[in-house]
Parts: C-alpha cells; structure tokens; sequence
C-alpha cells in the first residue's frame, strides 16, 4: 500500500471537502472503475443520453428535414463554438466547431502560411501528437517548397508558423502559451496552439494566438468522434482563407452559386454538414461545462497530480515535469514494460493507457476523479509492480488501441 503521502481515511476527508465533489454524479462510471483516461476520452456525462435520443427521436425522427431550421441544426457549428469559446478565452463570434483536430491543424496552418507568402519555414515539435505533425508534413509536400523545422532549434525569424501543442501528450510538459505566443509573433511569424490536452482541465486562454484549435471528447467528455473546434482571432478573420472550402463555410450555402465565396468571419472555416448527433452530445457537455469554475478544476487537477506522484514515489520513473504548474492535467512514467504493466493494471479496474515506447500515462479530470481514487490507483500499481503481475503471458499480446 503507498505510505509515503497521506492514508486513505485522510484522502476520502478531502474528497467531503471538495469543491467540485458534486460533479461526479454527473458523470456514468462503472462501480470498482478508476478512470485515469480523461486525456484520452472523457466519461460519459449523464445528461447526455438524453439529450441525444431527443436529437434521434424528438428532432431528426418528428421533423425529420426540417430539423436544419426547427433544431437548430444548421447553427450548430458557430452556436457551440460561441459556447466553447470562454473555455479558451475566446469572445463571441471566433470559434467555430465541427470537422476534426487534423482537418483543423490543415486550416489553420494553410491559413497562416497564406498570410505570411514571403516565409518558406513550418515549426512543428516533432514530439507533438502524430496528427499534427503529420499534417504539416503532408502540407509541406502538397505545396512543394516548405522546410519543416523542429521546434527545440528554437529559431523562428524565418518561419511562417509555429504549431505547437499547449500540453505534451505524453509527458504531460506544459508550455507558456503567454511567453512563446509573444516570442514567435515578434519574430514575425504566426502562431498556432493545439489544445486538445489542455482544455476543460485548466484556464486556457489562446487570445493573443493567431489560431487554435482542440478537441471536445477528452476533459470535455463531448463522446467518441466528437467535433473538433477551431479559433482564429479577430485580427485575421477579412484575410485568412480556408482552403477546404466547403459549402458550409460560404457566404451564401443555400443560393448554390458556382463559384466560392467566403462567408464573413470565422464561419468561413466550416466545411461541410455538422454531425448532428455528435453535436447534440457536445451540447449536453457544454450545459455541464458552463457550471464548472475552472480555477478549482486547475487547483484539483495540480493536487490530484501531486499526490499520485508522491504515492507511486521511486517505483517508476517519473517522465513528467516534477513541478505540478509545469504539466498538465497528467502524470507520465517510463518503464521498459510499460505494455504489460498497463494491461495488468486495466485488468484490476485502474484504467490509464500506453503510449510508445515505453510511456505509462495516467490522466486527471477532476469533475470525476476524488483523491481516495487516485489513492487507489497508486496502491494497485504498486501491487502490479511488487507482485510483477505484468508477467502473466496474456499481457504480453498488444491491442489495436494501447
């Protein structure tokens, strides 16, 4: 059992102390469940189901087409965006949802790079997620005549935009979006955020950005397939282009001219038609959101972090930051079989997940997660680890998703 933090009876007082202690109930988790994958997909909130069977059966089933004005369903995209948009510090009017996290890093960095014609260089951290710099790259070719530059050179005076993720998705590292976001626009170049580890688990706020973008079925559990959103400040919305120009994001969609023309504003950047249904689950999360103070989510989230790390103390090795305001809402550690290890760890209803090569990551979303969990979750970990339960031969097989 861990010993070096606090006991268990302590940790369940703090949990009845808990500011945020009502939100759990609001979320569908199965009895005996740690779920420390919020990083990756969000629980399911309760007022969703509901609010999804009224979009099949009240909506699409009793209006049927007439739903796109009746439901609201053509105003989807910029409705839940103007809803999203406080989340990341964002007014009115700049947020659009639907699409992709992928679809959205290809607008927003083929955006920026038609803003700046006489730069010729994409910085991209090659430790970002694999979507994002694999868009950059596919970019680069498509256009033909772009340098992909790593972020760690840290040079930026030649650059066009920098892409890069606010929260290391494996290591949990967090950046100074205030610092590096002046940094890079005063050498000229525009500045890009991936926010998809970062919000709903802390204050975000991407104002000064020239573009960002994230996902809504992590912390903001919106459910798999989720729509991804996309910001674009104020300052660019008459000359940023969107070069998927989808009907939906014309001035006009319904007088079908033959030629684009761009809509005013951020909703030149939707494309095509919204998933309605993955919408109306997102509604249903926003409704949770709009109630949550995220000042207390980013103080539990800092010690919920804080007391894993020191209950799983020396057993693994740490590769997060060791400083609680250097990550985000997650806690990494290596370990050469860190496969096995996570699947043995799932099997006792202690749910993280693997990330290559050797990551086992733990991730936080304090509306769900009370300290006697993460209380547990050590104490089984550390079982794994002392008893070598990770050994058993039906560990050693991977699953399509790790």
């Amino acid at each position: 059992m861990p010993g070096r933090a606090v006991s268990r009876e302590r940790c369940l007082a703090l949990d009845a102390g808990d500011p945020l202690r009502r939100f759990k109930d609001e979320f569908v988790l199965p009895e005996g469940v740690v779920y420390l994958v919020g990083n990756s997909l969000g629980a399911l909130p309760r007022r969703a189901a509901e609010r999804v069977r009224r979009a099949v059966e009240d909506e699409w089933g009793g209006q049927l087409v007439g739903g796109w004005n009746h439901a609201g369903w053509y105003e989807q995209p910029m409705a839940a965006g103007d809803r999203l948009a406080p989340l990341i510090g964002a007014g009115p009017g700049q947020v659009v949802v639907g699409n992709t996290t992928s679809i959205a890093v290809f607008q927003a960095v083929a955006a920026a790079l038609r803003l700046r014609p006489g730069r010729r260089v994409i910085v991209s951290d090659v430790r970002n997620f694999p979507t994002d710099h694999y868009m950059v790259q596919g970019l680069a070719g498509l256009l033909g005549g772009y340098e992909v530059r790593d972020f760690a050179e840290g040079r930026f005076d030649d650059a066009a935009v920098v892409l890069l993720a606010e929260v290391d998705y494996r290591t949990g590292a967090r950046h100074d979006v205030p610092a590096v976001t002046a940094e890079v626009q005063a050498a000229g170049a525009l500045m890009v955020w991936d926010v998809c580890h970062s919000v709903g688990a802390m204050e975000v706020d991407v104002s000064a950005a020239d573009f960002a973008l994230g996902c809504t079925y992590k912390y903001l559990n919106a459910g798999p397939g989720a729509p991804a959103f996309l910001y674009v400040n104020p300052r660019h919305h008459a000359a940023a282009a969107n070069v998927l120009s989808g009907w939906h994001g014309h001035a006009e969609p319904f007088a079908f001219e033959p030629g684009y023309r761009p809509a005013e504003g951020v909703r030149r950047f939707a494309v095509g038609t919204p998933h309605v249904l993955s919408f109306a689950a997102l509604d249903a999360a926003l409704d949770l959101w709009a109630e949550v103070p995220m000042a207390q989510v980013r103080a539990k989230s800092m010690a919920l972090t804080s007391l894993f790390v020191d209950l799983v103390g020396d057993a693994l090795k740490l590769a997060s930051p060791a400083d609680a305001a250097a990550r985000g809402s997650q806690v990494s550690f290596s370990h050469p079989d860190g496969y096995p290890v996570m699947r043995a760890l799932i099997d006792r209803r202690v749910h993280g997940d693997f990330r290559a090569p050797d990551i086992l990551r733990f991730g936080f979303a304090p509306l769900y997660v009370g300290y006697a969990d993460v209380y547990d979750a050590a104490a089984t970990l550390l079982e794994v680890l002392d008893k070598e339960l990770w050994r058993d031969e039906k560990y050693a097989g991977r699953l399509a998703v790790t």
